[in-house]
């Protein structure tokens, strides 16, 4: 079974796409906002790195050589302990935003008073900040090239008199001039990229400083995820709204339109919506009233002829019986009247299966069957019924007897014998099979149309009308069904009633 990842409704489709937009959008947004944040922290950090180097290279070039040793070890002890402090320093942040109950180095209390006995209770810890959120980090891409920027502003700081030359550090060295970043210091969980900056002196000795970028990337805060995450949400909701009001309107229309197929005479739809779902609406109920007004002009019509025929077919009766004296002749006029009186009968029934108004109700089909078969054995056929229903049908009873009806008597005028099939699941499937002849490929869509007889097997003699078949369809298609027919490879014909069941 194929398993589609893509919503088959329209309701599903349109908030899947609607969905994936805002998603995308957003997600789009996100993206340039912290591409923005990466460019304003790399410039800013440049411009600062650039001002530090400045003040220190200048700092150190007015010294003597013997002096610039010690004075770039305190440097380094200096950046060290400033590194420390700032670690500390985000520690206790992290604690304090994450809910931590006691920072995690000790801190100084009041001084004991004499006997040990502090002279007041120690203070509560200040109770965690609950406004405040951790950053995430946005990987991203570098964008600009941190050693052509950083050389162009150092020597725009310096001057032409000063060589710069800036590369990925290779290794640690001892005599590097470490420069702490200037905005924030990243967890140990995302990796740092270092350069060294080698800075040569008009005298010719040179000096190495050492930076640190953060990975590719910028964070950002936790409140701007958090209102674009319930940005999302609402526009979700909202476009779950918008879908809805469509979508039901066009459920309704279509369950209106499969309704007209079980019966004309159904409520109107209510015109409400959208204008386009209003005018669909509307242009549907003028649909059903035309198509309604038609039917029952062309019934009453096709029925008034056929009731008035009868009066001249009685009349021709009488006179057949009273005025031919030959047997022989009396006999054939009066199969041609018989036939004549089946063919008005039939369209009668026709014309009452079009503009049936009996109405749904549970169905017991293995009663309905049971009720069918009983009366063709009285007749002296042959009829089986083989399987059974799980639940009754919701159908219309009478109709659906004279369409099962029909079907038996054409198996076993034509196929001596009639063998009822029931297969059930989500759709009720009753096969009647017979033994005759079977009906030509080309002929198998034509044998629906009223009136119409297949000359070579199903001839007049039979003395069908043509219209039983036409009338087991109609029957079919009122309930949402089908009705086809196949030749079986054993020899015989099958035709397969198969009405889905109305959940």
């Amino acid at each position: 079974m194929r398993i589609s990842l893509w919503p088959r409704s329209l309701f599903g489709r349109l908030i899947a796409a609607l969905v994936i937009a805002v998603v995308v959008a957003q997600a789009a947004s996100l993206y340039l906002f912290a591409l923005h944040l990466e460019r304003f922290v790399l410039d800013s950090s440049v411009r600062e790195w650039s001002r530090r180097i400045t003040e220190v290279t200048l700092l150190l070039e007015q010294l003597p050589p013997a002096q610039r040793g010690p004075t770039i070890a305190r440097l380094k002890e200096q950046a060290a302990r400033f590194a420390r402090h700032r670690e500390r320093r985000d520690m206790r942040l992290r604690v304090h935003m994450w809910g931590g109950g006691r920072a995690p180095f000790p801190q100084p209390g009041p001084p004991a008073a004499p006997g040990g006995v502090p002279p007041h209770p120690p203070r509560p810890p200040h109770p965690p900040s609950m406004h405040s959120w951790p950053d995430i980090f946005i990987p991203l891409p570098f964008t600009s090239n941190l050693q052509e920027v950083l050389t162009r502003q150092l020597r725009a700081d310096l001057g032409g008199a000063y060589q710069i030359i800036v590369r990925p550090a290779a290794a640690p060295a001892a005599a590097v001039i470490p420069i702490p970043s200037p905005f924030f210091v990243m967890p140990a969980d995302h990796p740092l990229q270092s350069y060294d900056v080698a800075v040569r002196l008009p005298d010719g000795s040179g000096l190495v400083y050492r930076v640190a970028r953060i990975a590719p990337g910028a964070p950002l805060p936790m409140s701007l995820t958090v209102n674009l995450i319930l940005l999302v949400v609402l526009l979700v909701i909202a476009l779950y709204i918008a879908a809805r009001g469509i979508t039901r309107p066009l459920s309704r229309l279509a369950s209106a339109a499969d309704n007209i197929g079980r019966g004309l005479r159904q409520p109107k739809l209510q015109e409400k919506g959208a204008r386009e779902l209003r005018h669909a609406a509307r242009a549907f109920n003028t649909m059903q009233d035309r198509l309604q007004r038609y039917l029952d002009s062309r019934t009453r019509v096709l029925a008034a002829m056929s009731h008035d025929l009868k009066t001249p077919l009685t009349r021709l009766r009488l006179q057949v019986e009273t005025q031919i004296e030959d047997p022989a002749l009396q006999a054939r006029f009066g199969k041609e009247l018989d036939e004549m009186e089946g063919m008005v009968r039939g369209a009668l029934a026709l014309f009452r299966d079009l503009n049936d108004e009996e109405a749904f109700e549970p169905v017991d089909i293995d009663r309905l069957l049971e009720t069918i078969r009983a009366e063709f054995v009285e007749m002296g056929k042959d009829v089986a019924v083989e399987g059974r229903s799980l639940e009754p049908l919701a159908g219309k009873p009478q109709a659906l007897k004279r369409c099962i009806t029909n079907l038996v008597s054409n198996a076993v005028n034509f196929g001596t014998r009639a063998r009822m099939v029931v297969r059930d699941g989500t759709e009720l499937e009753i096969s009647v099979c017979d033994e005759g002849p079977g009906v030509p490929p080309e002929a198998m869509e034509k044998v629906f149309e009223p009136f119409y007889r297949l000359e070579s097997s199903r001839n007049r003699d039979t003395g069908g009308t043509g219209l039983g078949l036409s009338i087991a369809r109609d029957v079919a298609q009122a309930h949402g069904g089908a009705l086809v027919l196949r030749n079986r490879a054993e020899g015989g014909l099958e035709a397969r009633l198969t009405i889905p069941r109305r959940r």
